[in-house]
């Protein structure tokens, strides 16, 4: 954490009641410098890993805008794209607890689920968007909502944008968007390599970089250790770490379905209590699957 308490920034009071309700006092590195910036409607281009509060910053510049802004409630003012489904829904949820008070109307849009609910609730009028750029482009070229009103574009996880292919979908959207000049926009991105900064400062009005932490890119909580095993020997090295270290939660990650379920099997033969994830897993499964793992 900063010296920097969001009670010294010019956030609306209702915002800072969202934020004594989650404990929140003190701004951390991203958010010290990136908030003073974005509350003064400048746009920001930021570095910052998972963890760092770079959602809370972009959603406060957000909701402070709007809230200092006389424009019809109800239209489509700001939005916010994520590369992954799971990270919208995550961006969705503190939303809703930092703009408990604040009135704004907050949507949803991801592919998988729930494609009427989540169209009713767009056309019946939301303030902010939040969603995966396939869904959106699909709501928007039914014309569901309009980007007329748009006062605030955020774009997370940029370099992910580009990894899983969606940066064509990114800039489909930035050039129906109101002119540069007349919005704020806001990325952020754990690097900001040369396609990220471009991207930047093609669609973005003389943006602010901020980097913390630029040549580290991992938690200090975190340690890191590799392994050389033969693929014959990686189940046996995995099962061993497991009973040595007998965590509480663990992530497995390997390349294929077919190896996922081959995990999964000898781990369920071994006594592991696990759930597999794949690219056909239903989204509300897999919705609930991730519940389950964040609850123990």
């Amino acid at each position: 954490m900063t010296d920097l308490a969001f009670s010294d920034l010019d956030l609306a009071d209702s915002l800072l009641k969202g934020l004594q309700r989650l404990g929140f006092t003190h701004c951390t590195p991203i958010q010290a410098d990136a908030l003073p910036i974005a509350l003064e409607g400048r746009d920001v281009a930021g570095q910052g890993r998972t963890g760092t509060g770079k959602t809370a910053a972009f959603l406060l510049a957000t909701m402070n805008r709007l809230l200092n802004e006389k424009s019809p409630r109800g239209k489509l003012r700001a939005l916010i794209l994520a590369p992954t489904r799971e990270l919208a829904i995550q961006i969705h949820k503190d939303a809703v607890v930092i703009g408990k008070e604040t009135g704004l109307r907050l949507g949803l849009a991801y592919g998988g689920v729930d494609y009427e609910k989540q169209r009713k609730q767009i056309q019946d009028g939301v303030d902010i968007l939040i969603g995966t750029p396939g869904r959106i482009i699909d709501y928007f070229k039914q014309h569901v909502f309009t980007l007329k009103y748009l006062e605030v574009f955020v774009l997370d996880e940029a370099d992910r944008m580009f990894d899983l292919g969606f940066i064509k979908d990114v800039r489909f959207l930035l050039r129906r968007m109101p002119d540069r000049e007349l919005r704020q926009c806001m990325l952020f991105s754990a690097t900001l390599s040369y396609r990220v900064t471009e991207l930047a400062y093609e669609h973005m009005n003389d943006p602010v970089m901020v980097r913390v932490e630029a040549d580290k890119k991992t938690a200090d909580e975190v340690t890191q250790t590799v392994y050389y095993p033969a693929n014959e020997e990686k189940i046996r090295l995995l099962l061993g770490l497991l009973k040595r270290m007998n965590p509480e939660r663990t992530m497995v990650f390997v390349n294929t379905k077919y190896a996922a379920e081959r995990v999964s099997d000898y781990l369920t033969a071994n006594g592991f209590h696990n759930a597999m994830l794949s690219g056909d897993v239903r989204q509300t499964k897999r919705q609930r699957l991730m519940q389950d793992f964040h609850e123990g």
